[in-house]
């Protein structure tokens, strides 16, 4: 996967294992500060050793989680991944996970071109059709960013995540990848 431009100095490529320190440093700020959105807790992950990141950026041509990483200089700005089905009847569908883009970058068309370079691997994975995804109820600018994409809802998790005494739902959403993808302005 070619390297992308989105604003003055920031790159979008694949990560690789070398990359873990600061992709597990950037995804343990993403869990401390929106735990309403990941499944997994801070103390979970932050007790991950640094082969579980390593393993989500294994290389190889069909690996079965590969993360996409959004670099303003030299610095990790955010990240996407995309989980691939490896059972034979599920092939066809992907899962997008993990997208975070720190908060002073999200301005920045940083989301929106990290989830065009998940959506280009999944494109390049011979018999992926659909693209799945979660967001939690209530991040209205998350379901706007997919729907521009074509994403649409097809259901909602009750009581998804269970955090801070309460629950959050998470809205469901999928994407054709047949079907083309026309952009609001």
């Amino acid at each position: 996967m070619a390297a992308t431009a989105t604003e003055p100095n920031v790159r979008v490529r694949r990560l690789v294992p070398a990359d873990a320190p600061v992709y597990r440093a950037l995804m343990l700020e993403a869990y401390e500060h929106h735990p309403e959105a990941f499944t997994s807790s801070l103390a979970e992950r932050a007790a991950m050793p640094l082969s579980f990141w390593e393993s989500r950026l294994a290389a190889g041509a069909e690996p079965r989680e590969l993360v996409v990483g959004a670099f303003r200089d030299t610095t990790l700005v955010g990240a996407a991944g995309m989980e691939f089905e490896p059972r034979e009847k599920a092939r066809h569908k992907a899962t997008l996970f993990g997208m975070f883009v720190l908060p002073r970058f999200r301005k920045d068309n940083v989301g929106r071109t990290l989830v065009e370079a998940a959506l280009a691997a999944a494109r390049s994975r011979a018999g992926v059709r659909i693209v799945q995804l979660t967001v939690p109820e209530g991040n209205d600018a998350a379901r706007r960013l997919y729907k521009r994409f074509g994403f649409v809802v097809f259901g909602v998790e009750p009581y998804a995540v269970a955090i801070h005494g309460g629950y959050v739902s998470k809205v469901h959403m999928w994407r054709d990848l047949a079907a083309p993808t026309v952009m609001d302005p």
